[in-house]
């Protein structure tokens, strides 16, 4: 009988963590324009806000004076968690990724001020540690990066 309350007891808590939902809106703290100068060039990353289903992001890397790459991201509502969709593109807008084949991250993670994208490859997290600073981790299969975005 014990092992049935338990289990009554923990059920819920897993349907819950596979339960996961998020709204568009809840990603607004991320809205701005960012940037930072970096090892690998001048970053800059602005954020449009949620706008219905939703978000847009442009970022461009520029090392003396040239573009190294840019990507296009977006943020669309699914039916239970927003997920980012990103692209990376060569100067010439040379995209990087098969026409029909962008990089997919759902959302997986979200506190105040802090949202985490994923998929089996990469992690992305955006934590807006006060109103003028946003950091974003990247963290590959064998590398880390973290950038500190200041608000333009």
């Amino acid at each position: 009988m014990r092992h049935f309350l338990l289990i009554g007891l923990l059920l819920p808590l897993g349907l819950r963590a596979q339960t996961f939902k998020a709204d568009i809106k809840d990603l607004s703290f991320m809205t701005g324009t960012w940037g930072q100068h970096h090892e690998w060039g001048d970053m800059e990353e602005f954020w449009g806000p949620p706008m219905g289903d939703n978000m847009i992001c442009s970022y461009r890397c520029v090392k003396a004076g040239k573009i190294l790459f840019y990507e296009f991201v977006v943020i669309e509502q699914s039916d239970s968690v927003p997920v980012m969709i990103l692209r990376h593109f060569k100067p010439g807008s040379v995209a990087r990724e098969e026409k029909d084949k962008p990089e997919r991250y759902p959302l997986v993670s979200l506190d105040r001020d802090k949202a985490v994208f994923a998929s089996p490859a990469v992690r992305l997290t955006y934590h807006k540690v006060d109103p003028d600073h946003l950091d974003i981790l990247l963290e590959e299969k064998k590398d880390t990066a973290i950038f500190h975005y200041q608000r333009l």
